[in-house]
């Protein structure tokens, strides 16, 4: 299970609202996108869910749980794992290091090894990596990583906030199937990104988001196809 509801979800930043009055539904084994302009407070929202900021009112429910109190650790046991803007990697540790990182608070200890084997069969370069230290690799290497890392933590829920950022064109496109392959296997994605064309192009559903609240909300499909969504965020006149 892998299922998220806010109700009722606001974030506060001093007098700031970034997040107002969210509710929002999203079923176990969804792949769902956030776009919109930068700074409209997507990105916030990811953190929320990940327990990395606090809301200021409402709930956050993972499978039915109410987690707003519970810690970033809590809930990477409880099956959410995010890989965050710019990748966020230990830089002067090895790949093999960081890897092991995503797996820390695991208990099956027994099973990691495994895993490992599956993300090197999903990221072949990054077995190639191994024992090199994560800020010598490329901006796509690195997100491989990122992605690797996350994905160690076996989550239920995948938070990604802008994968595709300052990648090459063929690179965000082999990341995206890449992505696409993790929730047909069953994982649920909740993904923030610049890149609507492509995110809204292997999503089941697509929201918009404009000053912290949700303004348009439809299939992917049914989104692409909208003439008000093509004008203002996927860049047709």
């Amino acid at each position: 299970m892998g299922s998220i509801r806010l109700e009722n979800v606001s974030k506060s930043f001093g007098e700031a609202q970034v997040i107002s009055a969210l509710d929002l539904d999203i079923e176990d084994g969804a792949f769902v996108v956030f776009v919109g302009p930068s700074g409209c407070g997507k990105s916030t929202l990811l953190r929320l869910i990940a327990g990395l900021e606090d809301v200021s009112g409402g709930r956050i429910l993972i499978d039915g749980k109410d987690v707003t109190g519970w810690t970033t650790a809590q809930r990477v046991k409880a099956g959410v794992s995010m890989v965050p803007e710019n990748r966020r990697l230990f830089k002067r540790m090895t790949v093999r290091e960081n890897l092991e990182i995503g797996a820390y608070l695991r208990e099956d200890r027994e099973n990691i090894e495994e895993d490992m084997e599956r993300i090197f069969e999903i990221f072949p370069r990054v077995k190639e990596r191994l024992n090199q230290k994560a800020g010598t690799l490329s901006g796509g290497e690195q997100q491989m990583v990122a992605m690797g890392r996350a994905l160690m933590a076996r989550p239920k829920v995948l938070l990604m906030d802008e994968p595709s950022m300052g990648l090459a064109p063929v690179l965000v496109a082999q990341n995206f199937e890449i992505i696409e392959q993790i929730n047909k296997a069953g994982t649920t994605i909740f993904m923030v990104e610049q890149n609507a064309n492509m995110a809204l192009s292997i999503a089941d559903r697509g929201y918009v988001l404009q000053t912290g609240q949700v303004v348009l909300a439809d299939t992917a499909e049914a989104l692409l196809a909208n003439p008000q969504m093509r004008k203002a965020y996927l860049g047709e006149t």
